[in-house]
């Protein structure tokens, strides 16, 4: 569907039967699909290897997803191409709604058989996904999804998560919000990321003496935030606390600057991207944000920043955050493969949950073997007061956790994440 027609999402967190009929639909049309094409997966050359990715491909997620899949694809091309000895092929299928998420997950396994896959640029896509990666026992690796449950509650075998979930962030962000006032309004998209940061903000207020004022649940692909902000105005908030996505981001921002906001209410979100920012120009960037990694962090490793230099020849633009997690979940997806000497689905789990980046291209990472979310650290940074590059927007406050060794703890533990999986 395209997104300027608008898109209907179908709330699938915490409803499992209706993750179950999304995917028997995409089941038979998956099949359909296959029988009017019946030669498509007999003339896959047998000795290439294919990889999925489901990204959106249009809409205000989409420049989201072209930074993952850029970084996919430096990712491959840094490999020479190859695992095992054999050529590896990404294959992009579009994500726009939750039914079409299962529905293209379902065609890279039947049709194009695939070995892996990557993908979740919007987070109640990325739960159908998941779902789909647990029933066909298909390794997935979500990559910018943060909805806590991916990792907690609905967690599977063959799902492993790199973006640090919602309520790792928000517990991030505390001591700067602490600084700002005790009076919060919450702006967030009405899907389950949004939601996530409701729940996760109001259950660390109590300990903060902060108290809601405010809150409004905003539908993905909004053009015009004018009633919102006027209600925001109307609170008076010591701050608001965001988490819109992509351009949706970009355009609260200009309109927030536009009406007069930017300077009198601080603006604080979790999970933004660079080229958000970027979009939206240095007269209306404002606000103090968490991000998994930042391309100008003087904290980055030597590879870290070889990964920039690279990107930056190929692509021309300094790579965002998505950019870094298509590329640290791709390397980490190919060298698994090769340290698994084999394609099976069991031997690429087993090999990811002993996956770590020993070369300190996230100054540290690796995907914990009980619940699969990648433990490293992460970046609080605070616009500039005054943008002179075009591309250099931030001020590093911190890293946090301040030490991948804290990380772990950071990230949660066992009976405060809910994750319980089965074997493989």
């Amino acid at each position: 569907m395209n997104q300027a027609s608008g898109i209907r999402f179908v709330p699938v967190i915490g409803r499992l039967p209706a993750v179950r009929r999304l995917i028997h639909a995409a089941c038979a049309c998956a099949c359909a699909g296959a029988a009017a094409l019946p030669g498509l997966a007999n003339a896959q050359d047998a000795s290439v290897i294919h990889i999925g990715m489901i990204y959106a491909k249009e809409g205000p997620a989409a420049i989201l997803a072209k930074n993952l899949v850029e970084g996919s694809e430096l990712a491959l091309a840094q490999a020479g191409g190859k695992v095992l000895g054999r050529p590896v092929k990404l294959i992009w299928l579009d994500e726009q709604t939750p039914q079409d998420a299962v529905q293209n997950t379902q065609k890279l396994i039947q049709q194009y058989k695939v070995v892996a896959f990557m993908g979740g640029t919007i987070s109640s896509n990325a739960i159908g996904m998941a779902a789909v990666a647990a029933r066909d026992k298909v390794p997935y690796i979500a990559t910018n999804a943060a909805v806590a449950s991916i990792t907690g509650n609905t967690c599977n075998r063959y799902t492993f998560r790199t973006q640090p979930s919602v309520p790792v962030q928000v517990d991030m962000l505390l001591p700067y919000l602490k600084t700002l006032g005790d009076k919060w309004y919450f702006l967030t998209p009405s899907y389950a990321f949004g939601q996530d940061i409701v729940k996760a903000a109001r259950a660390k207020m109590k300990e903060l003496g902060a108290t809601e004022v405010g809150s409004d649940q905003v539908p993905f692909n909004t053009a015009d935030y004018t009633s919102y902000i006027l209600k925001v105005r109307q609170a008076q908030p010591s701050l608001v606390f965001g988490g819109l996505v992509g351009g949706d981001l970009s355009n609260f921002l200009k309109q927030w600057s536009a009406m007069g906001m930017k300077s009198s209410i601080p603006y604080t979100a979790v999970a933004v991207s660079d080229s958000d920012f970027w979009d939206v120009g240095p007269q209306a960037a404002t606000g103090i944000y968490v991000n998994p990694w930042y391309y100008k962090d003087p904290n980055n490793s030597a590879q870290s920043r070889e990964f920039v230099k690279a990107f930056i020849a190929k692509y021309k633009t300094p790579p965002t955050d998505k950019a870094w997690q298509g590329w640290i979940s791709t390397m980490a997806l190919l060298q698994s493969i090769q340290s698994a000497g084999s394609t099976s689905p069991a031997a690429i789990v087993a090999a990811l949950e002993h996956w770590k980046d020993d070369n300190g291209a996230g100054n540290g990472a690796y995907f914990r073997p009980w619940d699969h979310q990648m433990i490293h650290q992460a970046v609080i940074f605070r616009v500039k007061s005054h943008i002179t590059g075009k591309y250099d927007y931030f001020d590093v406050l911190q890293r946090a956790p301040k030490s991948l060794q804290a990380a772990d703890a950071a990230y949660g533990t066992p009976a405060q994440v809910g994750c319980h999986m089965g074997p493989l």
